[in-house]
């Protein structure tokens, strides 16, 4: 019996740590380094799991670019929100072509890779630096399907139960 009962929980922990994130974003990474704390220093080689919403995408001869939104990942490296707590921006260049079409403004995706160097832009008049990354993954995620939950009032005493 025993014997029994450590085959199965060996094996539940083995697929509870497949299930916590997909194949392709596993691996060891810098987790406190975000694009914002990257701008302060110079952090070119450091391996980073970095994820966020598309801002704007660069399809170019080789390579496409996507500047992004950082935000917080979840643990199993899906972006998600908490409000006003973005990681700053950051570009990840890939090579090939990423069809504009399916990568769309506000999509979430997650890329891991190498910081490779900074690039400055402007928002509005304002020059920032960016982060790039050479991503070695890119991936997107599905749509977030929006649920509307319609709760009833609670009963008042005059009103009676339902």
């Amino acid at each position: 019996m025993t014997a029994r009962l450590l085959t199965v929980l060996t094996a539940t922990l083995a697929l509870a740590a497949c299930a916590s994130q997909p194949k392709p974003l596993r691996g060891e990474y810098v987790e406190t380094l975000t694009p914002h704390n990257a701008i302060l220093g110079d952090y070119t080689g450091a391996a980073v799991r970095w994820g966020g919403v598309i801002l704007q995408l660069e399809p170019g001869p080789d390579v496409t670019c996507f500047e992004m939104m950082a935000t917080r990942l979840t643990a199993g490296g899906r972006p998600y929100w908490t409000s006003n707590d973005t990681r700053g921006r950051f570009i990840a260049c890939r090579p090939g072509f990423y069809d504009p079409a399916v990568f769309t403004v506000n999509r979430e995706v997650t890329f891991t890779g190498r910081i490779a160097g900074y690039d400055t832009r402007r928002i509005g008049e304002y020059d920032y630096r960016f982060p790039r990354i050479d991503a070695d993954v890119v991936y997107l995620w599905p749509v977030r399907e929006r649920v509307e939950v319609i709760t009833r009032p609670a009963p008042w005493p005059w009103w009676g139960y339902w």
